[in-house]
Parts: C-alpha cells; sequence; structure tokens
C-alpha cells in the first residue's frame, strides 16, 4: 500500500462499521466508506466533537447531519498546495488526501524531466493533480465536465500562487474534447486521468468504466506528442484492481519503450493502519 504522510492539517482519526472519522483543520467529519468492513475501537457515539457526519439514505443517495456549524469554506495544505473545502453531495468535500501520492510522483517526474511539458488532465475534479503539475513547472489542460469543479480547481491554484502558471482550466466532456484535440493535431507529453466508476459517453448514453477503461486508453494515445512523459490512471471503481490498468497501458503502448507500475493508494490512521482508498497504474516513457 503506497501513501503520503505530508499533510499539514487532515488526518484519520477512526475507522470502522462502514465509517471512518477525519480532521479537516479542527473540523471532525464522519463519512461512509464501504470498504471498512472491520469493527470500531469504540462507537463513534463516543466521540463528542463531531461536526457534521454524512448519512445515507435506505432509497439511495444521502445527506449531510450538521452537529456544529461547519464554515461555508475551509482549507487544508499539502507542501505549498492550499485546497478550499466544503461539505459537498455524494459525502466529498473537494478533495481526495490519498492522491497526494501520485502527486508526489508526478512533481518528480516532470522535475526530472529537464524539459518543457504539458500535460492533459481528464476528469481533473478540484485540481489536486493539475496543481501539482503545474508546481513542478508543467504547462497544463484541466477538464472538467462540471463548472463548478474547475472554478474551484482555479481557485485552489489562487489560494497555492499558481494562478499566473500556465493552466487552462476547460468545462467539457472528456471524450469528446479529446477527439477534437486529435482532429486539431494538438499533442500533450503527460496524461492524468480519474474516471468515475459510471458516467455518460458523447451521446448521452449510460457506461461503466469497466467496460469503457480500454477503449478511453486507445483514444487518448491518439494526443501523446512524439516524446511522451507519462501516464497516469487512478480509479476508485471496486474490483477494477491495480494489474489490470497494468495490463491495459502495457497492451496500449507495446510498441513504446516504458514501465508501468500498478499499485494500491490509501492513508494511514492514528489507529497504525493504512485505509485502502484507491487503485493506479503509472506509466514512464523511457
Amino acid at each position: 500500500m503506497n501513501y503520503n504522510s505530508e499533510w499539514k492539517n487532515f488526518k484519520v482519526i477512526a475507522t470502522g462499521a462502514g465509517k471512518k472519522l477525519e480532521e479537516y483543520s479542527g473540523i471532525k467529519l464522519l463519512r461512509p466508506d464501504p470498504q471498512i468492513i472491520w469493527e470500531p475501537d469504540k462507537d463513534f457515539s463516543a466521540y463528542k466533537d463531531i461536526w457534521a457526519s454524512y448519512e445515507r439514505s435506505e432509497t439511495g443517495g444521502g445527506e449531510w447531519k450538521t452537529h456544529k456549524t461547519v464554515p461555508n469554506e475551509f482549507k487544508i495544505n499539502w507542501r505549498s498546495l492550499v485546497f478550499s473545502l466544503k461539505l459537498m453531495g455524494f459525502k466529498h468535500t473537494g478533495v481526495f488526501p490519498e492522491q497526494a501520492y501520485n502527486w508526489d510522483l508526478i512533481i518528480k517526474t516532470i522535475t526530472n524531466a529537464n524539459r518543457p511539458v504539458s500535460v492533459l488532465n481528464l476528469f481533473a475534479y478540484t485540481g489536486g493533480a493539475t496543481l501539482a503539475s503545474a508546481l513542478a513547472g508543467a504547462k497544463v489542460t484541466h477538464i472538467d465536465s462540471a463548472k463548478a469543479m474547475c472554478e474551484r480547481a482555479g481557485k485552489n491554484a489562487e489560494l497555492s500562487g499558481l494562478k499566473d502558471k500556465p493552466i487552462r482550466y476547460i468545462v467539457d466532456d472528456c471524450i469528446k474534447f479529446t477527439e477534437r484535440e486529435i482532429r486539431r493535431n494538438n499533442k500533450y507529453d503527460a496524461i492524468i486521468m480519474d474516471p468515475p466508476s459510471f458516467g455518460r459517453g458523447p451521446n448521452g448514453e449510460m457506461w461503466k468504466l469497466e467496460d469503457k477503461l480500454f477503449d478511453l486508453v486507445k483514444l487518448t494515445k491518439g494526443v501523446l506528442s512524439d516524446k511522451p512523459l507519462f501516464y497516469l490512471i487512478n480509479s476508485y471503481t471496486t474490483g477494477l484492481q491495480p494489474a489490470v490498468m497494468k495490463n491495459i497501458l502495457d497492451i496500449v503502448f507495446k510498441n513504446q519503450a516504458h514501465q508501468t507500475n500498478a499499485y494500491e493508494i490509501g492513508i494511514p490512521t492514528e489507529e497504525g493502519i493504512v485505509l485502502p482508498a484507491g487503485a493506479s497504474a503509472f506509466l514512464t516513457f523511457t
């Protein structure tokens, strides 16, 4: 399990019974996590200072229940990066802290390239990988279909002192955008993607990531430059193993010299365990 421990004001306090208790700059939140199938050391009701909890509905979905007044915005820091967070739908806060491991890889890979690097970040959410790339000196194109996510990514860049870096924020369908970039013959040295488990195709059809990931990787190969640097896939899809993503990358890029590492990412907790939180495959071209 790979993880990064450089968060300055975020931690996982306790886990158990399908829930995790986290602290963001002093604000304690209780959120569900289906992978936590063990019992907690003590019942969460024993924690008297939980600010809010996300409670799932028996009919699907869920909502936040506040026990204290949670600020409309609160911030956490990783290295020099600053993330503005809030209570969002689907139990989210606006950042996935476990991604810090991948951000560190991105920064090292771009820095060590010692050349100009252009990055395409697809399904880019609130911009963690975008900020890491820009911090390392890359030119970044940030694509997300949700305007609010692109706006929050821009805000995070400003908070992190990266407002003037060469970052483009584009609200668009990632597949349609990539197809247009291929027609325009625009190229990128690195591709980052964190596609959702379920989504909609260019014609509005529903799709599952397991059924579409191979085709998606093949499509994005068309926007890689003649001297590509890396390709990173991250997934939170249950059942999509790291080795599966590695195999996809190795098959698609079998005619190009490369090395692919696949791994689980997680978050260390104050209980002394590492909470599994996703899977990634990182390909570097050699």
